[in-house]
């Protein structure tokens, strides 16, 4: 449920609807439809009586993000230069500790207070005007900007294919972007898991500890990166790889030491810096990705990212640590998670590897900036 029937719909329909995009250069029409399908979705899961019932809405849920995330990448590099796209790409990936955060200060509550059902419904149907909005007042392209190319001049899915498949930065970069997503989305959904064994919270608390390492960290370490980035870029593309290749060496560790501290604002403190480094590399490698293919592209190159991201990262993450945990349960006891979230740390380092390998070859893969 909280993997692959998101995952599967989510990573490969992304593709298509991301061609569709591309091919029309209608994006913000995509996008606001496909929040509306998003948000359709998530208030029906208030309305399922069976396993089966929310596991087919969840993939309805992966069908509205299929269509919103490949397409904002490619509209937000539309409207802002090279120059400034990390940080512009930065503040549009806030939606994830903002959105997390929020979710998990008021969705227990509105489950608690209310219901579960009422919830999800309430949180789904609040997104229905946001589509609307998005389909009707983003324009498509800056002022003065030539017009969105025509269908027909527009390249096929197999030649921007083969062209990000002769690119080693871009697999380094997907893969690097894997690697430190199957830690951040095991770590996410695990982690409330060690707070209570390990740090004995109560499950209200773990809602506000979790939560602000979320939206602090989260935020300040997505804003530093992309701002770092694009300060270190400019004639040197390598930056983008090398911003979150430091950022993830540092992670591994800081993790570490969080785990073996007792004083809960210490842990707290070493938790948020760990987390603020961890999603450091979103604005980055997004906007290094943008700079791989022309305008025409970039929807569909983000689309394929995501989905060697996104099928590794949300599709393995959260089994792999909870896997870990049952094999060493019987070893570790309470302590499992611990262990488990500890050994899985070694996948940031990975991630660090490979965009150090990405900065090598990024200058010579980067295409001539122009918007």
């Amino acid at each position: 449920m909280g993997g692959i029937a998101f995952a599967s719909v989510y990573s490969t329909l992304a593709i298509p609807i991301a061609r569709y995009a591309d091919r029309t250069g209608r994006r913000a029409r995509v996008i606001g439809i496909a929040a509306a399908v998003w948000s359709l979705f998530t208030a029906l899961c208030g309305f399922v009586t069976s396993f089966w019932q929310l596991f087919a809405a969840r993939m309805g849920v992966g069908v509205g993000e299929a269509g919103g995330v490949a397409p904002s990448y490619a509209l937000i590099a539309q409207h802002f230069p090279p120059g400034r796209r990390a940080r512009a790409l930065a503040v549009f990936s806030l939606g994830i500790p903002i959105g997390s955060a929020l979710g998990l200060f008021f969705g227990g509550w509105l489950a608690e207070t209310i219901n579960w059902r009422t919830a999800f419904i309430i949180i789904g149907l609040a997104g229905l005007p946001v589509g609307w909005l998005i389909a009707t007042q983003v324009p498509e392209a800056p002022a003065g900007a030539p017009a969105a190319a025509l269908a027909d001049d527009t390249p096929r899915f197999l030649e921007v294919a083969g062209e990000l498949a002769r690119k080693p930065s871009f697999w380094l970069l997907s893969f690097g972007a894997a690697s430190c997503s199957i830690g951040g989305y095991g770590l996410g959904f695990w982690l409330p898991s060690y707070f209570s064994e390990s740090l004995g919270l109560s499950l209200g608390s773990i809602g506000s500890f979790f939560g602000t390492i979320v939206l602090i960290g989260g935020s300040a370490g997505i804003l530093l990166g992309g701002a770092l980035a694009d300060k270190l870029g400019g004639s040197r593309p390598a930056a983008y790889a090398l911003t979150p290749a430091v950022a993830f060496l540092f992670t591994a560790p800081l993790y570490a030491l969080a785990m073996s501290v007792e004083a809960r604002m210490a842990a707290w403190m070493l938790f948020t810096l760990a987390y603020a480094l961890s999603l450091a590399w979103l604005g980055p490698i997004i906007s290094a990705v943008q700079g791989l293919v022309d305008a025409p592209r970039r929807a569909t190159a983000s689309a394929s990212f995501l989905l060697i991201n996104n099928l590794i990262g949300i599709g393995f993450g959260t089994f792999i640590f909870g896997y870990l945990a049952d094999l060493l349960r019987p070893a570790y006891g309470s302590e499992a998670m611990r262990y488990s979230i500890l050994y899985g740390l070694g996948f940031y380092l990975l991630a660090a590897l490979l965009c150090l390998l990405a900065a090598w070859r990024l200058g010579r893969d980067t295409k001539p900036q122009a918007v």
